[in-house]
């Protein structure tokens, strides 16, 4: 399965601006990816779940570039908190692996702070990785960018070993997640980080009452991705119950000492123009939730959708974009 993200921490389940039926991959760099994904999800990788075999991701990885870049601030500040991290641990990073890389944005955040690695970016979308190098080279990053074709968790031993592995809503695409973090946490060098975006806060874009439909719609999408989350997680190969506690989960793969922390994205009213194309297409993933959602939310979202709607999301003036994603961090223990 192609497991792309925006790299960004967009998409989150309990977990963040809530996954969306994928189109398809955060897949933010935020598989923005995962933008498409909740946003890729509703991503972002939203595929609605078919893990990506019908989406043209070489047509969207524009958009996903887009996406992402709308959290570099989130995405910059989340880069410079794993390298205190690592400065702490007296970690020489020379090697950076970028599980789940979509478009990119996020590679090249983490060549930026790390400026002696190399930094890879590991995705199962051949066009994905082709747009992340042509960024890398717009950016002068092109000498310490590379690429690595593979997915998981197949893919594992094509990646290399790695000071730090960076990885945004890619691990619950995966019916066993504890299987990946094992798999990931065995490719790390002693003193090496593992860092996982997979949870966070549902993304707030809206006031509670905006004068259509009944108030509390947000609130009320949440729960239906939280329903179709539960859903697409049990229809996966190999699905494996297990309680979403991700320290424990890094701990049981053999790392410590463990740890988080959130990382907040906020741009208030009213938004530039990028920002609302970027809360128009996850709008417009959210109405592919199709029978989960109520009538009149759907009703709701016809018109939030609407380029032409005063009321639509393009022309709001009440809209705003606030989210907290939340990175959970794993050390190998030194030899």
């Amino acid at each position: 399965m192609s497991t792309h993200s925006a790299s960004g921490p967009t998409h989150q389940h309990g977990h963040g601006d809530a996954h969306a039926p994928d189109q398809g991959p955060g897949r933010t760099d935020g598989h923005a990816h995962a933008q498409a994904h909740s946003q890729n999800h509703a991503q972002g990788h939203a595929h609605g779940h078919d893990h990506g075999t019908d989406i043209d991701w070489a047509a969207m990885a524009g958009q996903l570039e887009a996406n992402g870049e709308i959290q570099l601030p989130l995405l910059r500040s989340t880069a410079a908190r794993l390298g205190e991290l690592l400065a702490g641990a007296g970690t020489r990073v020379r090697r950076v692996l970028d599980v789940g890389s979509g478009p990119g944005v996020m590679t090249c955040v983490l060549a930026e702070a790390f400026p002696e690695a190399e930094v890879v970016a590991v995705d199962g979308t051949p066009a994905l990785l082709e747009h992340t190098l042509a960024r890398a080279e717009r950016l002068g990053l092109n000498d310490r960018v590379t690429t690595v074709h593979a997915e998981l968790p197949e893919g594992l031993d094509a990646m290399g070993a790695a000071d730090l592995i960076w990885s945004s809503k890619a691990v619950h695409h995966l019916g066993d997640q504890q299987a990946a973090l094992d798999g990931l946490a065995a490719l790390l060098r002693p003193g090496g980080v593992l860092a996982v975006a997979e949870a966070g806060l549902p993304m707030r874009f809206l006031p509670r009452d905006i004068g259509l439909g009944t108030p509390g719609l947000q609130a009320r999408l949440d729960a239906a991705l939280e329903y179709w989350f539960s859903v697409m997680r049990a229809e996966l190969p190999g699905s494996t119950p297990v309680a979403e506690d991700w320290p424990a989960m890094l701990g049981r793969a053999g790392l410590g000492p463990v740890g988080a922390f959130t990382a907040l994205l906020d741009l208030p009213a009213p938004l530039a123009a990028q920002a609302r194309a970027f809360l128009q297409d996850h709008l417009s993933r959210l109405r592919e939730l199709g029978d989960s959602l109520d009538p009149e939310d759907a009703r709701t979202l016809a018109v939030l959708t609407d380029p032409e709607a005063e009321a639509g999301i393009l022309r709001r003036p009440d809209a705003f974009l606030l989210s907290a994603s939340t990175v959970f961090t794993g050390v190998r223990p030194a030899r």
